[in-house]
């Protein structure tokens, strides 16, 4: 039943042999269209190629088909992430998409970088930029295609289907919930109130399939937006999330831990720089220092800056809120006979965060790092390892601060004198009442 082709979304027709072409036309009646780059860093030129001139290919390719029933596209929620309220609504875009493509065929990298900042304004990167032009651009070139378009928030692990927590790759919060669990992230921004908006992915899946089959049978006459988010009916914080975090840690450690789990949450960016000093970099440098003194390949600056590099392009997302409208959703549900509610289940209202979340960690345990929870006594045992080693660490620091003062201050020196007095005093009485209690 599956027919694989080549294609390519950067090539000229995408790539797609005259073979194949005919074998698309004459049979495909539904068309998911979910290439894209999501990297966030982007280059623009890459970007708009990939998620806006792609669009038009498509829609272009999609115009062929002699028995097309329904164009589904997958944007994102944050297309429009400048608003604090987002409607299922195709906005204006700051610029005419065909006026970038132009401008950006006579620009060279340089000079496109260097513009842009003020290209996309108060978005924060080109993906969300270039998502958003790529909508208009589609309702706009394929007016007469039967469009629908699904815009999923922060697409983490699997809910229910193909297994709980299931995830295969490091993208979204994934890679951070293993740095947070191999003891290498100590430090995030964010709003500790803010709301974390990640969908499990069987939902924006489920929704996709729902409504391509509403878009086929009503055949509606205009394209309707469908958002695939939490915040508004479900919402869980970071603070939140945080915590049931760290506490699945503790109790379900990841093998071979860096240092032990424990990863702050701070809206202040100088708390923030000072934590990624103090618990990011000083760690780093000692274990390269030591790799190198065993001979080894230092490794853990350069985990370090590809750690802090995605850290940097979330932080917009973990300071920010917003809320959508879930009209579309709603109305969806309604038309879904109650089977079809229970195998395509899209409505998030039923999720139960912890759950989910303890969940989603394990699933990156099992699933990314490939960890067996048989080794799980060592990793706790490795735990223990690194609790006596900082509670070693720090007495000597203590120690070693305590007989500077003392060396230096002859307030230390007294205080020094008197907290010993005391304890003799304490061990001297302890003694007495033993003895008077044993005769």
């Amino acid at each position: 039943k599956l027919v694989p082709i080549f294609g390519d979304i950067t090539l000229p027709e995408l790539g797609i042999k005259p073979e194949d072409l005919k074998l698309l036309c004459d049979n495909v009646n539904v068309v998911f269209h979910s290439a894209a780059t999501i990297r966030f860093d982007e280059h623009l030129r890459v970007a708009v190629d990939m998620n806006v001139i792609a669009v038009r290919k498509m829609t272009v390719l999609c115009k062929q088909f002699k028995h097309l029933e329904v164009f589904i596209h997958i944007s994102t929620a944050y297309a429009n992430c400048d608003r604090p309220f987002i409607e299922e609504m195709v906005y204006n875009p700051p610029v005419d998409p065909q006026k970038l493509i132009d401008v950006l065929e006579w620009m060279d990298d340089d000079m496109i970088t260097s513009i842009t900042p003020k290209l996309i304004g108060n978005k924060p990167n080109t993906y969300t930029y270039t998502k958003h032009l790529a909508e208009h651009l589609l309702v706009k070139e394929g007016s007469d295609l039967p469009l629908a378009i699904v815009r999923p928030s922060i697409v983490g692990a699997a809910w229910k289907e193909p297994v709980p927590g299931w995830i295969d790759n490091y993208n979204g919060p994934s890679g951070l919930y293993v740095a947070a669990g191999k003891g290498i992230l100590r430090s995030m921004k964010g709003d500790y109130r803010g709301v974390a908006d990640i969908i499990p992915v069987d939902i924006p899946v489920n929704m996709i399939i729902a409504a391509a089959w509403y878009t086929a049978v009503t055949k509606p006459s205009s394209c309707l937006i469908y958002h695939s988010t939490t915040g508004s009916v479900n919402p869980f914080t970071w603070g939140e999330l945080e915590g049931v975090v760290m506490n699945f840690w503790k109790k379900v450690p990841l093998d071979s831990c860096f240092r032990r789990p424990k990863a702050a949450l701070t809206s202040s960016g100088f708390l923030h720089d000072f934590y990624t000093f103090i618990e990011h970099m000083l760690p780093a440098y000692v274990a390269d220092l030591g790799y190198c003194l065993l001979g080894k390949r230092p490794r853990m600056v350069k985990i370090y800056n590809r750690l802090h590099k995605a850290i940097g392009t979330l932080t917009y997302f973990t300071m920010h809120s917003w809320e959508w409208s879930y009209s579309n959703l709603d109305m969806l549900t309604s038309h879904m006979s109650p089977e079809d509610k229970k195998c395509f289940y899209f409505d998030p209202r039923g999720l139960h965060w912890p759950t989910y979340i303890e969940n989603y960690c394990l699933g990156t345990k099992k699933f990314l790092l490939n960890e067996d929870l048989s080794g799980l006594p060592a990793a706790k045992a490795h735990l223990r390892k690194l609790r006596n080693i900082r509670y070693c660490f720090n007495t000597i620091v203590l120690i070693a601060v305590w007989r500077v003062l003392i060396a230096r201050s002859e307030l230390a020196r007294n205080l020094w004198y008197l907290i010993i007095g005391l304890m003799n005093r304490f061990v001297k009485f302890f003694r007495l009442t033993s003895t008077i209690h044993k005769q």
